[in-house]
């Protein structure tokens, strides 16, 4: 299999099966294929897979109903924390930042940090090199929304922290896996944490090997669910090596250390591209807000495990029972 691939999620969680026809439903979707659809056209004007995830995620990260920049997840004490990373399989190049406030858009400035001695930067400090690079700033308040507000005042009274899915809500980590002209591999993925979580929480999005990962001739991965429990199992180089070291084919990979997931009670699921252009996007969570596009232009999205073509060689959603 050739040719250009980007695929995107919008994050997995217990949006009920039922809930087919959920309000914000062609939200979501119409989101995902914005997303695949401009990442698509810097693959096909032969751009590079870094530049594709860093289109595609920061267009995800403008749309207010996922949980990473506009509309992110608040803080115990109504703050924001925003974390990004992004990886090159060409050189194993990366760039993340953690705890950002103003930065916009948390994967362009994760993008800034590439090829610096420093491949990850905290808080104000993150922030502060995000807008000497020139990047579009904001105020806090910048990404807060009515519905995020609402959410927060019902968590926090409960005194409960809160993967950002439920049975009323889709919303959720975003990130992006490409393969390029030049066969290289990259990846993205974005995040504003967990509902009422503790402020200076990292989860597994900003840590290299857990929530992303990118290598030429293996794959290239973006994790999303509770992200603790992926970064205890050190899920995303976990599969690579497990595909690379272990001679397992990927969705085999990924059922592998998404079992080690459920082991340590995390659910979610991840996208991930292979070598050879292979897609797979497996979840052991109810749903998976996830969309591929390939050479002809033509976005495909889903979000729970019924929603795909079982003829496609793309494996949009195999593995979802067998990996509960």
């Amino acid at each position: 299999m050739t040719g250009i691939v980007l695929a995107v999620h919008g994050g997995a969680g217990r949006l009920a099966r039922r809930k087919r026809e959920h309000p914000k439903r062609l939200v979501y979707e119409e989101g995902l294929k914005q997303a695949l659809q401009a990442g698509h056209t810097v693959l096909r004007k032969g751009g590079s897979s870094l530049n594709a995830v860093t289109k595609a995620v920061s267009i995800l990260e403008d749309i207010e109903v996922f949980n990473a920049g506009l509309g992110a997840a608040l803080c115990a004490d109504g703050s924001v924390e925003l974390s990004a990373s992004i990886m090159s399989g060409k050189d194993l190049s990366v760039g993340a930042m953690v705890g950002l406030s103003r930065a916009k858009n948390p994967i362009r400035a994760a993008r800034t940090i590439m090829g610096h001695a420093h491949g990850l930067l905290f808080g104000r400090h993150a922030d502060a090199y995000a807008e000497a690079k020139g990047l579009d700033m904001v105020q806090p308040d910048y990404f807060f929304t009515r519905e995020r507000l609402r959410q927060w005042e019902k968590y926090k009274a409960s005194k409960r922290i809160a993967l950002d899915h439920d049975e009323d809500s889709a919303h959720g980590t975003v990130g992006a896996v490409a393969l390029d002209r030049r066969g290289n591999l990259a990846a993205a993925t974005s995040t504003g944490g967990l509902v009422n979580q503790l402020p200076g929480r990292v989860g597994d999005t900003p840590v290299i090997g857990a929530g992303t990962w990118a290598q030429n001739g293996v794959c290239a991965i973006s994790a999303t669910g509770k992200g603790d429990a992926f970064a205890r199992v050190a899920f995303a180089r976990r599969v690579a090596d497990l595909i690379e070291i272990g001679d397992m084919a990927p969705l085999e990979a990924a059922h592998e250390a998404l079992n080690a997931v459920a082991r340590v009670s995390g659910e979610g699921g991840c996208i991930i591209i292979d070598a050879s252009g292979q897609c797979f996007m497996p979840f052991n969570s109810k749903h998976m807000l996830r969309g591929l596009i390939r050479e002809d232009g033509v976005p495909h999205v889903a979000i729970t495990v019924d929603d795909f073509d079982h003829s496609s060689e793309d494996k949009f959603g195999v593995g979802a029972e067998s990996s509960r």
